[in-house]
């Protein structure tokens, strides 16, 4: 039987991530922060395949808990987001000042996402974010906040803070150095990584239920085995893996460490959420002595802070 536990961190972090993204993780960076402890990575590099909005990779590096970031979206337009703001920050925050919110601005941008034209990556990458920012729970095929007609509590600004996006922003290219943006098949950066023991791997795939709903790349079931294939045959690397449950999963890590997550919020199902949790050897050993501390009350489990 697949055991539960709730997400406990003996620290917990804001939203760090300039972009808002539909079922993020950032809440779960003093969890992940907490394993990497316990497994007692120094210089950690930490890897995220499947990236989005990497609000826990961030943090995690802020924070200066991990000395890497490798972030790594196959979406065209995700990359390019990623690249501009980590490697040409100066002009994209420029840019982010200067663009103006407004509905005619917000059709510009929408064309230039969906024309989807790689060879200026600056300008795919603002619009994707500045869609991001303008959207309803900042889903590139929803409408945008407030409606075309721009009526009711909140507007296209209501999650456009440019003050706080600056900053967020400014510490991208302040840490560039420090990350690494690619646009490959996640199964790839796994295999790249494979071999490293000083790294983390955050594995957050597309998911089984949600499909095409919220992923422009959705799995198939093909897929989900393929990436089973290749996280499970990972031989010094420390990986996690996280899924919405379904029994596909369960039965293609069968022979892996499982637990059910409960998390207070996800963008996948909103309000109380429980998701799959699968876990390398040394991840799982890590998981497990909480677990155990949970159990023998507060003053073994500490400060914690529920996810």
């Amino acid at each position: 039987m697949t055991k539960e536990m709730t997400v406990v961190a003996s620290r917990r972090y804001g939203t760090l991530s300039p972009l808002r993204y539909p079922g993020g993780k950032a809440s779960l960076a003093g969890f992940f922060a907490d394993i990497i402890e316990h497994i007692g990575i120094r210089g950690a590099r930490y890897v995220e395949p499947y990236a989005g909005g990497a609000g826990a990779g961030i943090a995690l590096l802020r924070q200066g808990l991990v000395d890497h970031l490798v972030i790594n979206d196959i979406d065209p337009a995700v990359y390019a987001f990623w690249t501009s703001a980590v490697h040409d920050n100066r002009r994209f925050i420029r840019l982010v000042d200067k663009t103006p919110l407004t509905i005619e601005e917000w059709r510009r941008q929408r064309a230039i996402y969906q024309a989807g034209d790689t060879s200026d990556l600056l300008r795919l990458g603002l619009a994707f974010f500045y869609l991001n920012r303008t959207n309803r729970s900042g889903i590139l095929n929803a409408g945008v906040i407030g409606g075309q007609a721009q009526k009711g509590k909140y507007l296209i600004d209501a999650r456009f803070n440019r003050a706080t996006l600056t900053e967020r922003l400014t510490a991208l290219g302040d840490l560039a150095d420090q990350i690494t943006v690619s646009d490959l098949d996640g199964r790839s950066v796994i295999q790249t990584y494979a071999d490293d023991p000083s790294t983390f791997m955050y594995i957050d795939p597309p998911y089984v239920h949600a499909g095409s709903q919220l992923y422009l790349n959705a799995f198939d079931g093909r897929d989900h085995q393929a990436l089973a294939a290749v996280v499970t045959a990972v031989s010094k690397a420390h990986w996690l893996v996280t899924y919405d449950t379904a029994p596909l999963i369960e039965r293609t890590y069968k022979g892996q460490f499982q637990c059910k997550l409960a998390i207070s919020y996800s963008a996948r199902h909103p309000g109380k959420a429980e998701e799959l949790l699968i876990g390398s050897p040394a991840v799982a050993t890590a998981i497990k002595e909480q677990m155990k501390r949970r159990k023998q009350g507060p003053a073994a489990a500490g400060a914690a802070a529920t996810g």
